[in-house]
């Protein structure tokens, strides 16, 4: 594939994830609490929705050139991984959360990939025409 199609890919990347940490997440988070389970939000959890949301605007700032934003995207993967695999052992102690951890985990699990696979690897040299 292309140095530009690639770094084109990414920039989409980057930017939808940046969108759906900023924009979805609040919306996302009042749907699963009224959604009649017992989930409910606490402060805990109020603080990690600023910290997506945060995330997500450096995600859209980091899409107009994401070569040099690469470990802060690196930190989106990582992040999200680690944030499915906390909600997935909770999944395990919680019976009565279990579908909405285990389809939260399913979504960060997805942001990551979809980050991953469009991030050069190595040493790279920016395309010239993007």
């Amino acid at each position: 594939m292309k140095a530009v199609t690639r770094v084109r890919c990414l920039r989409y990347a980057v930017g939808f994830v940046g969108v759906l940490f900023t924009a979805m997440v609040y919306p996302l988070v009042m749907s699963m609490r009224s959604s009649g389970g017992s989930w409910q939000m606490n402060q805990d959890e109020q603080m990690l929705l600023g910290v997506y949301v945060t995330l997500g605007i450096f995600l859209l700032i980091a899409s107009r050139n994401p070569l040099r934003n690469r470990s802060l995207i690196w930190f989106a993967v990582w992040s999200s991984v680690a944030h499915a695999a906390v909600m997935s052992m909770q999944a395990i102690h919680a019976p009565a959360d279990r579908g909405d951890l285990l389809m939260g985990s399913a979504v960060m699990v997805v942001v990551a990939i979809i980050l991953a696979i469009w991030v050069p690897r190595g040493v790279v040299t920016e395309p010239t025409a993007i």
